[in-house]
Parts: C-alpha cells; sequence; structure tokens
C-alpha cells in the first residue's frame, strides 16, 4: 500500500470527506464572491474598508470594556484613550472611506516594501547551502509590488485592497474546491 493510499483512508479525515459537497460548495462561492470583487475593485476596496472599521469599533469598544475592568490598576485613562481612539477611527472609515483606503493602501505599500527588503538581505544571509533564490524572488516580487502600489498612489488606493481581495477570494476558493474534490476522490477509492 503506498503512502498516498495509507494518508487518504486516515481516519481523522472522514469528517471532512462527509462534508466534501460543502467544501466544494464554499469554495464555489468564494470564486464567484472573488469575481464579483475582481469585476468591480473600487466597491470591493470600500467593502474592505467597512470591515476594517467594523474590526476598529468592536477593539475599541472592546478596549474601553477593559479599561473599566482593570480601572484601579492606574491605567485607566490611557486604556479608555485608546479605545476611544479606536472608535473614533472606525467611524471615520464609514465616513470617509475613501481616506481610509488611502491610508490602508499607503500602509499596505509601505509594508510591502520593507517586507521585500527583509527578505532580499534574509535571502542573501542564508545562501550558503540554502535554496535562497526563492527568498530572494519572493523579496524582489514584494518590493516591486510595494513600489508599483506607492508610485500610483493615492490613484491606486481606489483599487489595490479590492483587486488584493478579489485575488485571495479567488485562491482561496480554488484551494477549497481542490481540497474538496481531492476528499471526494480519496473517498471512492
Amino acid at each position: 500500500m503506498s503512502t498516498m493510499t495509507a494518508t487518504s483512508r486516515s481516519p481523522e479525515l472522514e469528517p471532512l470527506r462527509a462534508k466534501s459537497g460543502w467544501i466544494i460548495a464554499l469554495g464555489v462561492i468564494f470564486v464567484i464572491a472573488g469575481i464579483i470583487a475582481l469585476g468591480s475593485v473600487v466597491m470591493a476596496t470600500v467593502a474592505s474598508v467597512f470591515v476594517v472599521g467594523i474590526m476598529m469599533l468592536i477593539a475599541g469598544v472592546a478596549e474601553v470594556i477593559n479599561a473599566f475592568q482593570v480601572k484601579t490598576w492606574g491605567r485607566f485613562l490611557f486604556w479608555l484613550i485608546l479605545g476611544v481612539l479606536y472608535i473614533v477611527a472606525g467611524f471615520t472609515t464609514f465616513e470617509n472611506p475613501l481616506l481610509a483606503a488611502a491610508l490602508l493602501t499607503l500602509i499596505l505599500g509601505i509594508a510591502l516594501v520593507v517586507s521585500g527588503i527583509m527578505r532580499i538581505i534574509l535571502a542573501f544571509s542564508v545562501q550558503a547551502g540554502m535554496p535562497w533564490i526563492w527568498i530572494a524572488a519572493s523579496g524582489v516580487i514584494t518590493l516591486l509590488l510595494g513600489l508599483i502600489i506607492l508610485a500610483h498612489w493615492p490613484v491606486s488606493s481606489l483599487y489595490v485592497l479590492g483587486l488584493f481581495l478579489g485575488i485571495d477570494l479567488v485562491i482561496a476558493g480554488v484551494g477549497w474546491i481542490g481540497l474538496g474534490l481531492g476528499l471526494r476522490s480519496h473517498s471512492v477509492a
């Protein structure tokens, strides 16, 4: 019996095999949502900004609640102000989603540039006996992507977040579909 057959018959995978149809359906929904996002990247950008705003509101409320839980600690005012700032920032994303998208895209571009540079440095520091070229290539691609975003900023803020969201949804959907089909084909074997 091959290793693949032994692995595919693993009892831990039986609950997943039983739900392979649902996993495939989830993947199809992701792919459809990704295609819709790619068809309207500006709307997808606004939607992703709203999600960030919601997360900021939730985090802000949690910080305020936490501040009241530890008010005897002496840092009550600090935590309270932090929570209020999160709440204000969350509401600001709803008031002006394009400004929020511009700021998030700027931060994303800077983060990609820094990450790319760090990967390139890492690649050249581990090159002896390691497959460093893949790390270097990843760093160069990430660096170039960040530079492209920054070179077209602030206009890129209208579409970059939505584009990334759409691509991520399609790739995740294809992954779920592949998993579901793989589970289904191994359950027949």
